[in-house]
């Protein structure tokens, strides 16, 4: 069975890794009008690489030839495993033990692997072992997730869950519909609809992620920045070109959101992006995260944002936000029956 699947799935990868294969060297960047790199398109930033490197690897950077089929292997074991266990909840379904997690979406929905082959053991590359650097002491943690509710106090800076459910303020920034999940900046992957579109004139650049309905309008020239009491939930950037790369970098971001992961408060974030199309399907994207109000060094990763042919839907799954409005009428109903 294992061999037979390990020939399926490398029969379904070969094509992209050949994909993959074409490098910078004899690749010509397509021009905009403007002579500028086009880097314009629909491209998935989906990623099976763990954004923090495993211990095991210690400073490893790339997996064998053998890892790399190992974790073929793994992740088509996993799909058809999940698959297999949906499968039987359909026909034999079992309530969820009270007071524990529903769940989010079943395996349908999710973005298991990324295109073409996972070769990095983390997506951070700096500091060298692929892991976060410490924090500064007194940095905040968020601990609220897809779970029950957490002990905590407003505002809450968590992406997910919540500390309680008294109001909207009390429940996590992406339940809120204020911030999406992936999406950054600086984009992470993971989850689902991992999507960003770019638009390019001659003066700008729009970055649009469709979840939750941002798009950083980002200017190409030099018009000052704006005053720093100014706070924005994805920050302010400013871009310019580094010969064929497009940075972008931005500042001003709202303390009412976390730094990187659940870690701190992005106040004094700075962030840079670097945009750079290596082959017909594939820009390279690397960022580099700088807070020294949360952590003691800076964090650099990298990962390939991949062509889609094709177009972003409407994230419409807070359309009017009937859950949020459900969650606190539920536990009025609860306070009533004295539960």
């Amino acid at each position: 069975m294992k061999i037979k699947l390990l020939l399926l799935v490398s029969t379904l990868i070969a094509p992209v890794s050949l994909i993959f294969a074409q490098t910078a060297d004899d690749y010509v960047v397509p021009r905009t009008q403007w002579g500028q790199p086009d880097l314009q398109g629909v491209w998935n930033f989906n990623s099976s690489t763990p954004m923090q490197r495993p211990e095991r690897f210690g400073t490893q950077e790339f997996l064998t030839q053998e890892e790399v089929e190992a974790d073929r292997l793994r992740l088509a074991e996993n799909r058809i495993a999940a698959d297999a266990a949906e499968a039987e909840l359909v026909l034999n379904p079992v309530a969820p033990e009270v007071g524990a997690s529903t769940g989010g979406y079943n395996n349908f929905w999710y973005e298991r692997a990324s295109i073409g082959d996972n070769v990095r053991t983390s997506l951070i590359i700096y500091p060298l072992d692929g892991r976060l650097p410490a924090r500064v002491e007194g940095a905040a943690e968020h601990t609220a997730n897809l779970g029950p509710d957490v002990p905590g106090e407003r505002p809450v800076l968590a992406v997910f869950g919540g500390i309680s459910k008294d109001g909207p303020e009390d429940r996590g920034l992406s339940e809120r519909c204020l911030i999406g999940f992936n999406s950054g900046p600086p984009f992470t992957g993971g989850g689902y609809n991992a999507n960003v579109q770019i638009f390019q004139n001659q003066d700008h650049a729009v970055i649009m992620t469709e979840m939750v309905h941002d798009a950083r309008i980002v200017p190409l020239h030099d018009r000052g920045a704006i005053d720093d009491d100014i706070r924005l939930w994805s920050g302010d950037s400013r871009g310019f070109w580094d010969d064929d790369t497009l940075v972008v970098v931005t500042k001003n971001f709202s303390q009412l959101t976390p730094s990187f992961s659940r870690y701190g408060n992005a106040m004094d974030k700075n962030l840079t992006e670097r945009f750079t199309r290596v082959n017909q399907y594939t820009i390279e994207y690397e960022w580099t995260l700088e807070d020294p109000s949360t952590f003691t060094d800076k964090i650099i990763a990298t990962m390939p944002m991949t062509k889609v042919a094709g177009t972003l839907y409407e994230y419409a799954c807070h359309e009017g936000n009937y859950g949020m409005l459900n969650i606190l009428r539920g536990e009025r109903m609860k306070e009533r029956r004295g539960e």
